[in-house]
């Protein structure tokens, strides 16, 4: 294991130059072994390694925004315009996968909730699969601890993303080698088509913000993008160095959450909350099966579909392997909607549900029960 220095009281420029050289030592060895969005991974477990051992570094806000945009732009060159047409003709498929792996967070987070592996409501709203931002912000207003649910969510995208491309590594057929969501590093670059681009981006920033549309960086190039292409005056066009920033940068950003004072309170719950995060993959890994064998989906492509990781970072595996890239973006998209919608409302039925007794306690019980509510109920 790599032990770090304690960067606190380094200047921050040298934080980031060693944030820079151990992203890349990272990086190198991944992209040997050839493992998909080696880009993203480096750069995630260099930060994560950083937070770990003090560092202030953040990302600034702006430059994460820029950077799920142009993975968004990224996303719309890829997907076809008739996604739309093929969740319609296929609805059961996505409905039955996306409702599958949501039901099953919410049923892993309700054990977990009363077997009391986590205080009060934590579990049920760390264990919700997607919309990780919006699930810690919420949390804490209806008694979650605030802290251990970003630890859930931000472990989950990590070990999700990790999974992910190990199994996408493995399933290469023999001689194949994955590429880095396509990147040509050399290749000219249209000046008209990368301005286009640019002016989508920026949109895409700018209506999300206005609308406030959860993840708007990412999914309103996205959707944008794939409308525009598919009429033919519209060209997106991202030169590779740009997409490897933009890796990097959403990388950084989900490892530099883990902060020091964030890990030691979760210390103690860190064995659990791992093994619950691995039983949620494992269960989606059952859901990717059944896909298989009863939609007749590519083996790969169910299991990306159904993975519970980030919309993001699952889109980076997917583009560098050998899989139905619209099938995968079209669930993870449908999924991250559907936990937006009714995540909250259903973490608090959860809740609700599990502190009301269906059978009324006999009067001799009625002190411990009141106890053990008081219990569930502290952040």
């Amino acid at each position: 294991m790599i032990r770090l220095p304690a960067p606190q009281g380094w200047p921050r420029s040298a934080q980031a130059l060693l944030l820079l050289a151990l992203s890349a030592l990272l990086v190198l060895p991944l992209q040997a072994l050839r493992l998909p969005a080696a880009l993203l991974l480096g750069p995630m477990a260099a930060a994560a390694m950083l937070a770990g051992a003090g560092t202030a570094l953040r990302i600034p806000p702006p430059l994460f925004v820029a950077a799920q945009a142009t993975v968004g732009c990224m996303i719309a060159r890829i997907l076809p315009p008739s996604l739309g047409i093929e969740i319609v003709h296929h609805w059961l498929v996505f409905a039955g996968g996306v409702v599958s792996v949501v039901a099953a967070a919410a049923l892993l987070g309700t054990l977990l909730m009363r077997w009391r592996v986590l205080p009060g409501t934590t579990a049920v709203w760390g264990a919700m699969p997607g919309a990780a931002t919006v699930m810690t912000l919420m949390s804490e207003a209806y008694g979650a601890d605030m802290r251990l649910v970003a630890v859930m969510q931000y472990l989950r995208v990590v070990c999700a993303a990790l999974v992910a491309s190990l199994v996408a590594r493995l399933w290469l057929p023999a001689g194949a080698a994955a590429h880095t969501a396509g990147l040509h590093w050399w290749a000219a670059v249209p000046a008209t088509g990368f301005a286009e681009t640019t002016l989508l981006a920026a949109a895409g920033i700018w209506l999300g913000r206005v609308l406030r549309i959860p993840a708007g960086p990412l999914l309103v190039p996205m959707f944008a993008g794939m409308v525009l292409k598919g009429t033919g005056l519209f060209s997106i066009v991202l030169p590779a160095p740009l997409l490897a920033v933009a890796y990097a940068l959403l990388g950084w950003t989900i490892g530099l959450r883990f902060s020091a004072d964030m890990l030691r309170n979760a210390a103690a719950a860190l064995p659990r909350i791992i093994a619950s995060i691995l039983a949620l993959i494992a269960l989606c890994g059952g859901f990717a099966f059944i896909l298989h064998r009863m939609a007749g989906v590519d083996p790969m492509t169910a299991y990306l579909a159904t993975s519970p990781g980030g919309a993001d970072s699952v889109a980076i595996i997917a583009a560098g392997s050998q899989v139905d890239l619209p099938f995968v973006m079209a669930m993870q998209v449908l999924r991250f909607l559907l936990v937006l919608l009714v995540g909250p409302t259903l973490a608090r039925l959860i809740t609700r549900l599990h502190r009301a007794p269906a059978i009324a306690p006999p009067a001799a019980d009625s002190s411990r029960l009141v106890l053990e509510d008081s219990e569930t109920s502290c952040p």
